[in-house]
């Protein structure tokens, strides 16, 4: 399984902190509890863009806007979409 360094939320600067909360509000309903919870609050796809905070603000936003409920299609939809874009891809997740 691939390994991705991460910042634990007590050792996160200013910086990646207000990115974190600035992209909080965007994140889909799936995102508010992780799957697999650690201590240190690591075990998210978030956490994943934690070194480049500036990216992480930026990709959660777009990724809010473009999973809008307010777009005609439903989250059920995106997600099939996602699905057949990853095995095209030949994605193993």
């Amino acid at each position: 399984m691939t390994w991705i360094r991460t910042v634990p939320w007590p050792q996160a600067d200013d910086q990646l902190k207000e990115a974190i909360e600035y992209a909080r509000p965007f994140y889909p309903t799936e995102y508010t509890e992780p799957t697999h919870p650690t201590d240190d609050g690591t075990a998210s796809i978030v956490a994943s863009h934690s070194l480049i905070p500036e990216a992480l603000r930026h990709a959660f936003a777009t990724f809010g806007a473009l999973l809008s409920p307010e777009l005609p299609l439903s989250r059920r939809q995106h997600e099939m979409i996602a699905t057949v874009v990853s095995e095209t891809n030949r994605c193993k997740y």
